[in-house]
């Protein structure tokens, strides 16, 4: 039997397209989750991802009838207090059996699929009607967040939590693996929280046993200060990822790097 936990983050959901749901460590309880990249798609290759590119993902195209019809069954459960008889969501644990948020997230960045917008007001419709209360969040990497049809659906959006995994450049290179602007994505991350408040979510791992350098910690606590967001979440690797290469970094180097965030007068967790 699928038990719902931590360590099982499997995006699928009987023959759902792109609705699916997991117990999140950050969001503490279930996160239903939007997947708009079926097709694997993602302008980030990070080393630490689960996503198992080999093998060929859906359709590009989203439909998003299709996604509506999907959201409005699982919520329908919530409403009704029917979801935690109904298998999977009976095996999760009694303490984080609530609907934590729903979450844009899945086997790419979000924000770049054309159908994102409509999307975005979709889940908000079907959470307003549905399960109020519970949060819309955006998991992006930020890359996309100057579009003016990006910016103008973040107003569906209850909270953005943004990824910033790094403080130089060629950290940044190397955790992400992409050749996409990091001063386009601080800048977007700046703009973004004096618009609003975000999360940002960083995630530190070792490569070849090796974790950040100190130096590396001080360059991202300062890229931190200059963006000035709501809350600082610290985390490494729970699952298997794409790189073998890849390992955890170990709590007590998570709660120092937390704790060179909260010195510069962030609030920062160790999530």
């Amino acid at each position: 039997m699928r038990r719902l936990d931590f360590a099982d983050h499997r995006r699928e959901l009987g023959d759902n397209a792109y609705i699916y749901a997991v117990v999140s460590r950050r969001a503490r309880g279930l996160s239903i989750g939007v997947n708009l990249n079926p097709d694997k798609a993602c302008n980030f290759d990070c080393p630490y991802c689960q996503v198992d590119r080999t093998l060929p993902g859906g359709a590009r195209a989203i439909d998003l009838p299709r996604l509506r019809d999907e959201l409005e069954h699982l919520l329908g459960l919530v409403h009704r207090g029917d979801l935690w008889h109904t298998p999977p969501f009976d095996t999760a644990d009694p303490a984080l059996r609530r609907v934590a948020d729903i979450a844009f997230a899945g086997d790419g960045e979000p924000t770049t699929p054309p159908e994102f917008p409509e999307a975005a007001r979709i889940v908000r419709e079907c959470r307003d009607r549905l399960a109020p209360g519970v949060p819309v969040r955006l998991l992006t990497n930020a890359t996309m967040l100057h579009l003016p049809r990006v910016r103008a659906a973040l107003g569906d959006i209850d909270e953005p939590w943004c990824k910033l995994d790094a403080g130089t450049e060629a950290y940044f290179r190397l955790v992400d693996g992409t050749k996409f602007s990091f001063e386009r994505i601080l800048a977007n991350l700046r703009d973004t929280a004096a618009r609003r408040p975000i999360v940002i979510q960083s995630m530190f791992m070792t490569l070849d046993g090796e974790g950040p350098t100190e130096a590396e910690v001080d360059a991202w606590v300062a890229r931190l200060v200059t963006i000035g967001p709501r809350e600082v979440q610290v985390y490494s690797v729970a699952r298997k990822p794409s790189d073998p290469r890849v390992g955890p970094l170990p709590s007590d180097r998570l709660a120092h790097i937390a704790s060179r965030a909260r010195d510069a007068g962030l609030v920062a967790v160790v999530a």
